[in-house]
Parts: structure tokens; sequence; C-alpha cells
């Protein structure tokens, strides 16, 4: 089969990190053929998507120790050609956020993709459904407390009444922009201020939960079932666990809670399409949901002695042979 990543430029990819690099090595593995391409490489033509597709071959990557190694020159490139999508059996959309209008603009044009013809991962109105912050408030049973707003009126009484909160830009990546919010904290306004851009944009704040010093854990969806989970936990004064930011990562284990939260989002994911996500969990509470480029497969793969690229790329296949 035929499989089209939409990434970030190759070059700027960590082999030894990033699960779009993992996914692409598992379907070479498999035997399909792997293409990339960028957003801005994609265009629509007599109504349907196209894109400049460019085949890559990868130099897998090798465990040595506690890290994954890759040598220096780990993929070659070829030629790219202008071709529509749906020559391609699956197009797995794998950009990083932010989710900018652009980015927005990109789903629509994977909207015109043929789904009996070409499977989209994840699917594109998901994603301009799916803001990874807003999208867990859905599930108010499984979420801390939580307000989004751009008042600062409104943010300063709930930090008042929780002590200390966690504020979110709804936009945001790897933990850019998240702040710990403290009532008495004489930079609490102006935090408050630069963060909703002085009232002009929404952000995300939630009760703060102590058990975030122990970890931010990473739980990986396919198809709404949990297929293996990483603890990210902060290291120094960092409060973040962010493995953007520095955040070491631990083994973990899916709990029962972890199932209680996968089971309540599942239906709603499924419906909208979203297949491949990532839940982050702190102390028994959801607090993001992530379905734009989740992360976390080489860390999992590493700890725990599997290979979840290969189960996504299996799945898939069967997804596509079954339509």
């Amino acid at each position: 089969m035929k499989f089209v990543f939409i990434i970030d430029p190759i070059a700027q990819l960590d082999p030894g990190h990033d699960t779009s690099v993992a996914l692409m090595e598992a379907a070479q593995m498999l035997g399909h053929e792997v293409y990339i391409t960028e957003v801005q490489q994609l265009s629509v033509v007599e109504g349907q998507a196209w894109a400049l597709l460019s085949p890559v071959s990868l130099t897998p990557v090798e465990l040595v120790g506690e890290r994954w190694l890759a040598p220096k020159s780990w993929y070659e490139k070829g030629p790219g050609t202008w071709q529509p999508l749906t020559t391609m059996d699956g197009v797995l959309m794998r950009k990083d956020p932010p989710v900018t209008v652009p980015y927005l603009y990109t789903t629509q044009i994977l909207d015109l993709i043929d789904p009996t013809k070409t499977l989209v991962l994840n699917n594109p109105r998901g994603l301009q459904a799916a803001n990874e912050k807003l999208y867990a408030l859905n599930f108010p049973t499984v979420i801390p407390e939580t307000i989004v707003s751009q008042a600062k009126s409104v943010i300063l009484d709930f930090v008042a009444q929780k002590g200390a909160a966690v504020l979110k830009p709804l936009g945001g990546k790897g933990g850019e922009g998240i702040l710990f919010l403290e009532a008495g904290d004489r930079n609490l306004n102006s935090l408050i201020e630069v963060s909703t851009k002085w009232g002009q944009e929404p952000v995300m704040v939630q009760q703060y939960l102590p058990a975030a010093s122990e970890g931010d854990k990473r739980i990986i969806l396919l198809d709404g079932q949990p297929i293996g989970a990483v603890n990210r936990i902060p290291t120094g004064q960092e409060f973040r666990g962010n493995m953007a930011v520095g955040g070491r990562v631990a083994k973990a284990e899916i709990t029962e809670r972890d199932r209680e939260i996968c089971a309540t989002v599942a239906p709603s994911l499924k419906a909208d399409g979203l297949y491949f996500v990532g839940l982050d969990v702190i102390g028994g509470y959801l607090t993001e949901v992530n379905v734009t480029s989740p992360t976390g497969v080489r860390e999992i793969d590493r700890l725990d002695g599997v290979s979840l690229g290969k189960q996504v790329i299996t799945w898939l296949v069967e997804q596509c042979q079954s339509d």
C-alpha cells in the first residue's frame, strides 16, 4: 500500500523521538511505500486534493542502551511529483500544532478526498472540531475543575477560590505558554493580561493538581482503545512534565481509572473520526486530548519493548482494505 505523511520539514524531525518517524519506519518495515509532503505543498485541482509527493526511504533507529540512535543520514528523499491524494491508500496528517488558520485551510483541502478511495487519519472534520484543550470539556466527569475565559476578573476569582491553577493557551503545544498561577502572586494580573492578549483571546484555566509533580501520563489510543502509556515527570524547578521542556520519561501502567477515562471519551473520538489520539492524564483526571500529531510512541516502545508504530499501521491497512 501507499501512505503519505503530511509533516513538518523532515530535516527538522528527531528520528529518536518523533512519532511520525516511528510510523513511517513501521510502514516501510511492513512493506508499504512511504511518501511525505508538507502543508504548503497541497493544492486543489479540478475539485481534487493534490500534493507534491516525495518518496522517502528510512534507515531505522537502533536502541543502544536507553536511547534510540539514528545515523547522521537517516533518510533519503526522492524527487517529488504532483499527484492527486486519492492515489494514496492512506494520508496521515502529522503537522505539529499550533492550529493556525493555514492549518485549518489544509484540513479543508483534505476534506475533499474521497473517503471510499483514501483514508485520512485523523479525519479532517474531526481535526477542525477538536481543539486539543477545549475538547476535554465534553467529558466533565473525568476532568479537573476548569474554566475558559478571557475576562481577567473571572480568572482571578477562579484562582482565588482554588489557591493555585494552571493557565493554558488554547493553541499551544509541548507545554508552550503554560503558566502556574497562584493566589497572592504580585505578577498575577500581568500574567493573565499577557496570556489573554489583554482580554482579546480566551485561555483555559484548570485547578492545579498536586499529583502533577509525580508526572503527566500520556496514553495512546487507537480506535478508542488504549495501547500504551508513558509518564512524563517534571525536572528541576520546572512544573511542566512535557518532553519538549525537559521532562523525563518513565514506564507507566494503564490503570483502571485510565481505562474509565478512555471508555468515557472513546465514543466521541470514534464518532469524530479521531482514531489516533494521545490523552494527557494527571492524578486520575483528563487534562488534554491531543489529536493533531500525538507523540510518545518512541518512548513507550523503548520502555515497554513494543512497536506501537507497527500496531497502528497494521490497523490502518485493515481499515483501508475494509473500505
